[in-house]
């Protein structure tokens, strides 16, 4: 358990105790309270009514016989209104001794000597009102005789009631008194003896932390306070522990904490001496690097300059190449033109041939008609020839018809013989028209081709300008980079410098930590 929770503890329980010893004497003072407070309240009003119900009493028998001895109307008077007073006084207390008898904690006995009181007084009441009565009559004798009579035997036996009643009333509340003294006592001896034990506890408690707070310093505080200011002055030599320092004491701690400081030190010491040595190798290593930087820096802005020179090369190629795309373009297009020309040729040509093969099948019908009509003139001509003289004239228009037919026949076969001609030049025509038509669209796959290839020729070169691009703007970088790199290693430098210097001024500081090893060290040298 921790010192914390062991002093909370340790407090939690006193605090407990105390509380417990407090409790304790609330409670003995409320009870003590109680019973006086009861005993006020309850008994000693009890005992007050019943010596007021003695006085009240005794007020009425003597008055009652002073009214028997007086003579005066004035002295009847009064002594008569002194009889009533004690009368209505006697009963107002009587009341109000009732009402308190009635409380639960009454006890069986004080409520029967009441009533023996209230029987007693409902007897002598009413004759110590006769007597008044009688006197009031002036019937002196007769009063006499029954205050004598009657009267004093009442009157004897009301006071002994209601002095036994005060009796018993004074006797219970002598028994209280006693039984709060006792009941005092008892708390007393009951706190006394809590106090006792919480002084023991307090004490084993005080001794326990006491020992617990020892072996968990290991040392007096005072002791603790000067290693930790040796310690802080840089005196790191090993504290010597006594055999009973616990092993997780402050003091071992600060201990271990010594030697592992020490350690430190001296392993501060020797990488200070590393980083010196370290530094001034970054210093001469940081001016080389500085010159091939410089060199570099040069030479990037050679290259710098020669590829904007190719990148303005690059960009005219691209511009031509894409001035030869126009024209390949162009060059297809026309092409394009001139196969659909020659196709038209090619259709107007076929058109041609099929004409011609109408006026050859159309010729055919007229030579046949020629050499129907040739053979109708010779039949014309035959029965010319039998009519005579009288056929002579449709013998004459025969021969014109037949001359006519003959004529129109060997017409015919002329055509026929240009039509063949004409038939054979065109199939000719046509057939070199389809070859150039042939020859038309293989020139326009090629000037495709072309245009492909000079398109691809302007898309490359168009990368290129783009790659070259890229490359002169990564070299423009580089060369911003390589002298941004210069200006580091000149901060660098700079830094090796001031590292060197912060490492010399470290271990300034670090020569300040005396240890044994140091010591040993500093008499060697």
């Amino acid at each position: 358990m921790s010192i914390k929770n062991k002093l909370i503890l340790s407090f939690a329980l006193l605090m407990l105790i105390l509380f417990g010893l407090s409790g304790m004497a609330v409670r003995g003072i409320a009870v003590t309270q109680g019973s006086f407070e009861h005993f006020v309240s309850n008994d000693f009003r009890r005992a007050g009514l019943a010596r007021e119900l003695q006085a009240a009493a005794d007020a009425r028998a003597v008055a009652a016989r002073n009214l028997l001895l007086v003579t005066a109307p004035a002295d009847i008077e009064a002594e008569k209104n002194a009889v009533m007073q004690a009368h209505e006084r006697m009963q107002e207390r009587l009341g109000r001794l009732r009402s308190l008898v009635q409380a639960p904690d009454v006890s069986s006995d004080e409520r029967a000597l009441f009533a023996a009181v209230e029987q007693i007084e409902a007897q002598y009441g009413p004759v110590a009102l006769a007597i008044v009565d009688m006197a009031l009559k002036d019937q002196r004798e007769a009063a006499i005789r029954k205050l004598t009579d009657e009267c004093r035997p009442l009157l004897a036996e009301l006071v002994r009631k209601t002095s036994a009643y005060a009796a018993y009333i004074r006797d219970r509340g002598d028994a209280n008194v006693e039984v709060a003294a006792q009941a005092y006592s008892s708390t007393k001896t009951a706190l006394l003896s809590a106090c006792a034990l919480a002084l023991a506890m307090a004490g084993v408690l005080a001794w326990r932390i006491i020992r617990s707070l020892m072996r968990a310093l290991g040392a007096d505080p005072a002791e603790l306070r000067a290693v930790a200011q040796r310690v802080a002055a840089g005196e790191l030599n090993e504290v010597t522990l006594d055999a009973g320092v616990h092993h997780s004491s402050v003091l071992a701690s600060l201990a271990e904490m010594q030697t592992a400081l020490a350690q430190i030190v001296r392993q501060v010491r020797t990488s200070v001496e590393t980083i010196a040595a370290s530094s001034a190798q970054i210093d001469s290593s940081n001016t080389d690097l500085a010159q091939r930087t410089e060199l570099q820096a040069t030479r990037l802005q050679h290259t710098s300059a020669t590829m904007e020179q190719l990148h303005g090369t690059v960009v005219q190629n691209a511009e031509h190449a894409q001035q030869a795309t126009s024209l390949a373009t162009t060059a297809s297009q026309s092409a394009e033109h001139g196969g659909q020309v020659v196709g038209g040729v090619v259709q107007t040509m076929e058109d041609i041939a099929a004409g011609s093969r109408r006026i050859e099948s159309i010729i055919g019908v007229i030579d046949g008609i020629a050499f129907q009509t040739n053979l109708l003139a010779l039949n014309a001509a035959v029965e010319a020839a039998r009519a005579g003289e009288q056929g002579r004239g449709f013998a004459v228009v025969a021969a014109e018809v037949r001359m006519l037919a003959q004529r129109s026949a060997e017409a015919a076969k002329e055509v026929k013989q240009l039509i063949d001609t004409s038939m054979g030049q065109v199939a000719q025509g046509v057939e070199q028209v389809q070859e150039a038509g042939v020859t038309m669209a293989q020139l326009v796959g090629e000037v495709k081709s072309v245009a492909a290839l000079i398109a691809e020729i302007s898309a490359a070169s168009r990368a290129q300008t783009q790659g070259i691009g890229e490359v002169t703007v990564s070299v423009s970088e580089l060369d911003r980079a390589t002298q941004q790199n210069a200006g580091l290693v000149e901060e660098m430098a700079g830094a090796s410098g001031s590292l060197r210097v912060q490492a010399s001024s470290l271990m300034e500081a670090v020569s300040l930590f005396r240890t044994a090893q140091g010591h040993r060290q500093l008499e060697s040298a």
